[in-house]
């Protein structure tokens, strides 16, 4: 199954596939609006701001599993990173990454890119994922990689 067949919910509820996004560099990051590291939404904004016309698609998918830090409903979330932290980059429905209920999205990212010593589980908030213009997860980041940190990797996509 390739990345662009998965089944992903926007956040005003529309159901599609991430092959909108063929062809794009693709940055996944799994949010959360209450999360200490929520701040980086202006970091992935600006990324998005500067790349999405040479290529760059930065997805967001709030999730609440880590310590119910994510608002309750999609309209409250798409309002709290749009007046909170300018976002304008697309954004999903809430889904859980980590488990049963884990979206197949995020269990195919977590086993393609695992994190340190092999786990495939989501460690925290902001987990973000490099997927290249054909498909393929390049990189995983942990959540303390700032967006401005991830820069370099997403030029050298772009560029190649």
């Amino acid at each position: 199954m390739s990345i662009y067949d998965f089944e992903v919910t926007n956040i005003s509820g529309k159901q599609q596939t991430l092959e909108p996004y063929k062809g794009q560099v693709m940055l996944i990051v799994n949010t959360a609006t209450k999360c200490g590291f929520a701040p980086q939404f202006s970091g992935l904004e600006k990324l998005h701001e500067t790349f999405h016309d040479k290529g760059l698609a930065v997805l967001g998918f709030p999730s609440s599993q880590f310590m119910n830090q994510e608002l309750a409903n999609n309209s409250d979330i798409a309002e709290a990173c749009k007046l909170n932290h300018g976002v304008t980059f697309p954004l999903f429905a809430k889904i859980d990454v980590n488990g049963n209920s884990a979206h197949p999205l995020f269990k195919h990212l977590a086993s393609e890119a695992p994190g340190t010593f092999g786990t495939k589980r989501i460690k925290w908030n902001f987990t973000k994922f490099l997927v290249d213009r054909d498909g393929k997860v390049i990189k995983r980041f942990a959540p303390a990689d700032t967006p401005e940190k991830i820069e370099s990797h997403i030029k050298t996509l772009l560029n190649s």
